[in-house]
């Protein structure tokens, strides 16, 4: 075969055949097919080169065909080249994936597909902001060793909206995004400044997005003022990370359509499980239940049903419901308030699992054996009415404490409760037998005052009531990543990647510093993390110690490749018990359904590549829910602390940086910064793998975990900062002051006094580096 001449490709032979055909009146090959001949080519081949592949001559399969190659470039599988010949992304040299990009201009492209980030240069990030979609072409590594690329094909602009403050400057507006990692200001057109102010907090429509050669323009559409007012924290943090706060039109008319009450007619064909007593056990502030369980015991163990709201019988794939969920990704949680993944009619009435009332949900009813070990599981559509809704305080006033007045207002279920506990005991046991890691997540809990403002801030409390819950669900998440492989249907699990070999040097190079070590070798697992959380259980930096483990460990993704879930230690895991706020979890209850309808496999909706698409998709979304709350949070806490300014606190130091230290203050889960001016006046050596700050002339050293007692200094709610003054360092458990000797110098690792700046140091005096003023 010459150059120019190309096989022809048999069309019958489309694994995926039999779904186009359901999908369209003239089928075109499938996306698999398209990708799979011109990998086989080894060549670009253009469109028509493609029609003579696959044999297409009329009109109809011609558009079929032009179509589809558009949305595979639009999606990002293929890319063209300059003689418009198509070539295949995500191989040796293209990749597919979403930037992140740093303050300093530079981005990384995180692959769609399992591999190594790809860093970017600032001068190929001229025309491309946070979160944008891109494919780059691998250009080689860099001095570090990391993969570089340059731009080849944006995909997806993500920031269609920006908040942040605007400023004006010799007659130019411009706003300058909250969220920092947008590198690039939006410059605001006089047109278009719609009566903001100099320094007031607003959103922007992103008008251009920017090129080579210009920044982003953009057009003023709403002005909060110059401060976050109380109850606007929600809606600024929501905007600052991109998070879709307003309904469009079309959804809401969809989602009322269904009513108010489950129609008898879809009830039909399900198994009724109406008079089973299962109970939702929730947060006291709960609004959306997706999940209910019952449990009772058999000759061999136990019985346990978790039935989940049945989201996928009113969301179809492809509806305004189904497409705006996509994009929401996930319900996003702040205090007092919820940005939901679904209209509240749904995701708080028809979906949910409100007492009393019939509802239609998905059931996995599972055999536990007397060792909490899984040895079997069945899927089916369900018809239930939930007996009881139960707050986690409750349950657990009335398995602990017995409480005198809960206990004669559920006695229908208190054996049903009993037994909950008591498969929950056997699970806790597979568990530990597993190494599963159990990090102690501090989470803080916000007081309200009548008047809206913040009362209190302190712990929240996670009982024997929360971890039942989660070992049953967990349980449910891996009967279905059974069920998933073993019909061999394409989905989303849940991948969590063990610690990569950078991450866990640099963790053990730390542990060093506390005289602690982390078993396994090169490859330890989850069993060497749980004995070194059972080795610091009683020390008092337990927290930190535990933070410093997480920050080694990868984040959780959503991908159709199993490659198992590291901290959980399991070899598949899939996420099925949440439908009403993640959307991951909406597309495994569409593939179960598809199966246990017993339709065949190569026509689910789904193809592999999309699930690819929607897993990064969806994973991004998780971070930025996450970042947002985070955000909103902090605000909160900024405002209650910012009456106490003079007051003066215990605290843990929490973070090292060149520019200061970040103190943690005991019972509030609240950090601030002691900039390193506020420290004595030497030179700090600033050593990042030992994460402390050690003091030239004085030997002074503050290190992460140690004690610390400050004073509040400056709040600003806005920028959500909050500064510390020193008061005295160290401080033993019970808040005693520690002498430290000031004789010793900074040592090196072999204890020998430094005499320079070590790998990894910086030197700092009252604030200022020798080459450059360093800023938070």
């Amino acid at each position: 075969m010459t150059e120019n001449e190309t096989d022809t490709a048999d069309p019958s032979h489309d694994p995926f055949l039999g779904r186009e055909k359901e999908k369209y009146e003239s089928p075109v090959p499938s996306r698999e097919y398209i990708t799979q001949q011109l990998e086989a080519q080894a060549r670009p081949l253009s469109r028509k080169d493609l029609a003579a592949l696959f044999s297409l001559s009329d009109e109809d399969a011609l558009e079929g065909l032009r179509r589809r190659l558009k949305a595979m470039e639009r999606d990002g599988q293929l890319v063209r080249n300059r003689r418009n010949g198509y070539v295949v992304v995500d191989n040796e040299e293209l990749v597919r994936g979403r930037i992140r990009s740093s303050p300093d201009g530079s981005g990384v492209v995180h692959p769609d597909r399992p591999g190594p980030n790809v860093y970017l240069a600032p001068r190929e990030m001229h025309r491309l902001l946070n979160r944008d979609r891109v494919v780059v072409r691998l250009t080689g590594d860099d001095e570090d060793g990391r993969p570089t690329g340059e731009l080849v094909e944006i995909i997806e602009h993500a920031n269609q909206e920006i908040a942040g403050r605007y400023h004006e400057e010799s007659g130019i507006g411009f706003v300058i995004p909250n969220n920092k990692r947008l590198h690039q200001d939006l410059i605001i057109p006089a047109a278009d400044v719609n009566g903001a102010r100099h320094g007031e907090l607003v959103t922007a429509e992103v008008v251009n997005q920017p090129s080579q050669r210009r920044q982003p323009i953009g057009r003023i559409i709403e002005v909060f003022g110059t401060r976050i007012a109380p109850g606007d924290e929600v809606a600024v943090a929501a905007r600052t990370h991109g998070i879709p706060v307003e309904w469009p039109e079309e959804v809401l008319e969809e989602a009322a359509r269904f009513g108010d009450e489950v129609p008898e007619s879809v009830k039909q064909g399900r198994k009724d499980l109406r008079k089973t007593p299962l109970i939702t056990i929730d947060g006291a502030d709960a609004r959306d239940f997706d999940d209910a369980v019952y449990c009772e015991p058999t000759a061999s163990g136990w019985k346990l049903i978790v039935a989940i709201a049945d989201v996928a019988a009113y969301v179809t794939p492809g509806s305004a419901l189904d497409n705006e969920a996509a994009e929401r990704g996930n319900s996003c949680y702040f205090p007092r308030n919820v940005v939901p993944m679904l209209p509240e009619n749904l995701s708080n009435g028809l979906c949910s699992l409100n007492p009393g009332v019939d509802r239609l949900c998905m059931v996995c009813e599972m055999q536990i054996d007397r060792e909490g070990k899984l040895k079997r599981s069945q899927f089916y559509e369900g018809l239930m009415k939930s007996a009881a809704r139960l707050t986690y305080e409750d349950v657990d006033a009335i398995h602990n404490e017995r409480d005198p007045s809960l206990l004669r207002e559920h006695e229908h279920l208190l054996k049903h409760i009993e037994d909950l506990y008591a498969v929950f005991d056997a699970l806790r046991i597979d568990r530990q037998k597993r190494g599963a890691i159990d990090f102690n997540t501090n989470e803080s809990v916000i007081e309200f005052d009548n008047a809206g403002q913040v009362a209190d801030v302190h712990p929240a409390e996670r009982t024997n009531a929360h971890r039942l819950i989660e070992e049953c669900m967990v349980k449910a998440n891996v009967a279905t990543a059974r069920f998933l492989r073993r019909h061999r249907i394409p989905a989303l699990y849940r991948v969590h990647e063990p610690p990569a070999e950078q991450r866990l040097k640099n963790l053990r190079e730390f542990l060093a510093q506390t005289g602690l070590t982390l078993g396994g070798g090169d490859e330890p697992t989850t069993k060497d993390f749980a004995a070194l959380m059972e080795a610091v259980k009683q020390r008092p930096d337990q927290h930190f110690i535990e933070s410093i483990m997480l920050r080694s460990m990868m984040a959780a993704e959503y991908r159709p490749d199993n490659a198992g879930h590291f901290g959980l230690a399991l070899d598949a895991y899939a996420h099925f018990t949440s439908p009403i706020r993640r959307y991951p979890d909406l597309i495994v209850h569409r593939a179960i359904k598809h199966v246990i309808s017993k339709q065949p496999i190569e026509a689910f909706e789904y193809t592999e590549d999309q699930l690819v698409t929607v897993g990064e998709h969806c994973s991004m979304t998780d971070r930025r829910a996450e970042e947002a709350s985070r955000d909103a949070l902090m605000t909160l806490k900024c405002r209650f602390m910012a009456n106490r300014l003079g007051e003066e606190f215990n605290g843990v130091i929490s973070g090292v940086t060149s520019f200061g230290l970040f103190v943690e203050l005991d019972g509030l889960y609240v950090d601030g910064l002691i900039h390193i001016t506020n420290l004595e006046q030497d030179f700090f050596h600033f050593d990042a793998i030992g994460h402390r700050l050690v003091g030239e002339r004085t030997g002074k050293e503050y290190r992460l975990t140690d004690r610390i007692r400050v004073r509040l200094a400056q709040v600003n709610v806005d920028d959500g900062k909050i500064d510390f003054d020193p008061i005295a360092h160290p401080l033993g458990p019970d808040g005693e002051v520690l002498p430290q000797s000031e004789s010793r110098g900074p040592t090196s690792r072999n204890g020998d006094k430094d005499k320079g700046k070590r790998k990894g140091q910086s030197r700092s005096r009252n604030g200022e580096s020798r080459s450059r003023r360093r800023r938070r």
